[in-house]
């Protein structure tokens, strides 16, 4: 990964965004590009540009970093920043990238920064047609144009090919921040499907040559828009 990660640090401490600050500037490929003492300072600076990794605090005035999150669309990926250590099974339900509890050591901080390296290293840029995934002991390239559709299973996702399923350790939203958001649809809170792999549509189904997707009854007005059908 050429280019660096650029990241917010969003904390009410004063000692703590210094800390934070101090530790984003041992690590070459992080830059820091503001930092903030509430979510309505961040809400103001994401405005400015897009960024890409935010360390964010839960515990602040106005709005949480949890309530911050949810309510955000398209953030950043995230490293909750926090004292308070129940608050890490919704990290993982927001699919954050790490939680780190304070007093954070450098050590853990840098063990986080690492994960942040690896996932961008792994997101495909813009004019990518491929990813790699891990399946048992080896990493399988695949053509954006092959997958038909994506299957939620669980702690896995299963990645369908007209070959070939691929199974892999991923959340399913993991995989889709991984695939060109343009060619693929979500028509079921299982299921990832590539818009051109679509052969028919019968009821709430798609028809995917030998396979069948279901679409929930919530997403199938956006789904007949993104496969361009009117009435």
């Amino acid at each position: 990964m050429a280019r660096k990660i650029t990241c917010i640090i969003t904390d009410d401490e004063p000692m703590a965004r210094k800390g934070l600050q101090g530790y984003v500037e041992k690590i070459d490929f992080l830059e820091l590009v503001g930092a903030c003492e509430d979510a309505v300072q961040l809400n103001s600076l994401l405005k400015q540009g897009p960024v890409d990794l935010l360390f964010l605090d839960i515990e602040m005035p106005y709005i949480t970093g949890i309530d911050f999150l949810q309510q955000a669309t398209n953030p950043p990926k995230v490293v909750f920043t926090t004292a308070y250590e129940q608050y890490a099974i919704k990290g993982y339900e927001l699919d954050v990238l790490d939680y780190l509890l304070k007093p954070i050591s450098f050590e853990r901080f840098l063990k986080a920064a690492n994960k942040a390296y690896d996932y961008f290293a792994e997101t495909p840029a813009a004019d990518q047609r491929y990813l790699f995934i891990k399946t048992d002991t080896r990493l399988e390239k695949i053509y954006f144009q092959d997958i038909l559709f994506v299957e939620a299973m669980e702690n896995y996702v299963a990645v369908y090919t007209a070959e070939k399923k691929h199974i892999t350790h991923s959340t399913l939203k993991g995989l889709q921040e991984r695939l060109p958001a343009a060619a693929f649809i979500q028509p079921h809170k299982s299921y990832l499907v590539n818009v051109e792999a679509i052969g028919a549509v019968e009821g709430n189904i798609l028809h995917l040559g030998r396979y069948q997707v279901p679409v929930s009854k919530y997403l199938r007005e956006e789904v007949m828009e993104r496969i361009g059908y009117r009435k």
